[in-house]
């Protein structure tokens, strides 16, 4: 049997269920079944939206680069972020993966003009009154190591914090860290690849 699960992953936990020392798992919050695991991961430092089944096909449609599904990220940025940026994003930089400069693809980048509703994190960032930390959004079709951090970096804009918000049409929606859904195979489907 196939299942599948949509959750939030919080700040400091590790994309597994295997033990690591002094470090929090999915273990830790989310129970189930021993065959189940995450699709891809987020970072440690990461949060945010994190799928989990034992289907691999839906993995490999999922993982495989040539599919190039959407993945939005609500972004908290060190600094007040401008429009060069953001084009700068939009189009593509060249960041460094293992040692070899990467050229980003094309992505959806813009400044939330209100910054958006999310959960309160544990230990919250540090906040200094004099530089502002705005929240952009970056849609991505790809998932390069760090990739996020990467890009706001080069761009002169360091992540604060980061929240991935959606795989296609899954959302967070008002989803709490260490919140769990179950889908149904239907669902994840429609949702993913708008298969009726």
């Amino acid at each position: 049997m196939n299942y599948y699960f949509q959750l939030y992953k919080p700040y400091q936990v590790l994309s597994q269920f295997s033990p690591e020392e002094g470090k929090q798992t999915l273990a830790d919050f989310f129970d189930v079944p021993k065959d189940v695991y995450p699709v891809g991961r987020l970072d440690y430092d990461s949060e945010g939206l994190l799928l989990l089944t034992n289907d691999k096909q839906l993995n490999h449609r999922l993982l495989h680069p040539t599919f190039l599904h959407q993945r939005s990220y609500w972004v908290q940025v060190d600094g007040a972020i401008n429009e060069n940026a953001i084009n700068d994003l939009s189009n593509g930089v060249d960041i460094n993966l293992d040692g070899k400069i990467y050229r980003t693809k094309k992505a959806i980048a813009k400044i939330f003009e209100t910054d958006p509703i999310v959960p309160e994190r544990n230990p919250p960032i540090r906040f200094r009154k004099e530089i502002p930390a705005p929240w952009i959004e970056l849609i991505l079709t790809e998932g390069k190591n760090r990739q996020v951090r990467k890009m706001t970096a080069k761009v002169g804009f360091p992540t604060l914090r980061l929240i991935r918000n959606s795989i296609e049409d899954i959302r967070l929606n008002n989803m709490q860290p260490g919140e769990m859904i179950a889908l149904t195979e239907q669902e994840i489907y429609q949702k993913l690849f708008h298969r009726k």
